[in-house]
């Protein structure tokens, strides 16, 4: 089996450290503390000029739930415009209603406008009421892949689900794995899934090459968000996600 390996990134450095370690595909964010949001159109376009593999970005205006008002509808629509103009390969999105269930129809209008680029519908899976029907739904919207931990924090806690809906899905959809992998159970969880490709960040932190440091401020104003350290991925961390993955 060939296997594929996405690595979700919030900034070039990570993206080049990816392409550079081998990934298959770049899931480009903004703020992944917030499990990703929309980035900048400048960071959208540097990606783009400077990778050679496949792109994708998400298309979320917000960090939350994933039931979005018109206005933010209209954030989404736009955003894949700006995807499209600027040779994107993919979107990464999801919408549910309020009852839980996907909202069908607001995804498969912007999986429709966001053709020819691919599809992803991403983790507000985890968040639907119903997982059974939810792939169906899924499935319906047009998208060319799922991205799940099994509606568990980890996809490894989630493997079971994760195994179920490869059977569902039945090569109708690509079902991708996402949330807590690593180097112990990537190969579990190829084996126990089925699944042939991965969504990971394998990122390390770096410390701020600031030598002038401000103590007692923080930015954002969230407890243990440190101001002088990021985190970046992992080139040696992704190019051991591959072997393994190769070598099953």
């Amino acid at each position: 089996m060939k296997f594929k390996l996405e690595v979700c990134v919030d900034n070039i450095t990570s993206a080049l450290e990816a392409q550079s370690a081998g990934a298959h595909r770049i899931e480009l964010c903004n703020s992944l503390i917030e499990g990703g949001t929309t980035p900048g159109y400048g960071t959208i376009l540097s990606a783009r000029n400077n990778l050679n593999i496949s792109l994708n970005v998400i298309i979320r205006p917000r960090g939350g739930d994933f039931l979005y008002s018109d206005h933010e509808f209209d954030i989404m629509r736009r955003d894949i415009d700006i995807c499209g103009e600027s040779g994107v390969d993919g979107i990464v999105l999801g919408i549910l209603l309020p009852s839980g269930a996907i909202d069908v129809e607001r995804c498969a209008k912007l999986i429709e406008f966001a053709h020819p680029m691919s599809a992803t519908f991403h983790r507000a899976f985890d968040m639907c009421s119903d997982p059974v029907r939810g792939l169906e739904d899924v499935i319906a919207t047009g998208a060319d892949r799922l991205l799940t931990s099994g509606q568990k924090d980890k996809a490894g806690d989630g493997a079971e689900l994760i195994s179920q809906l490869v059977g569902q899905a039945d090569e109708r959809i690509i079902i991708m794995p996402g949330s807590g992998i690593n180097e112990s159970n990537i190969a579990w969880l190829a084996l126990v899934t089925g699944a042939s490709e991965f969504h990971l960040s394998g990122r390390k932190t770096i410390e701020s090459e600031m030598l002038f440091r401000r103590d007692g401020i923080m930015m954002g104003g969230v407890p243990g968000i440190a101001e002088f350290s990021r985190k970046v991925t992992d080139p040696e961390i992704v190019k051991q996600m591959i072997n393994i993955l190769n070598t099953i």
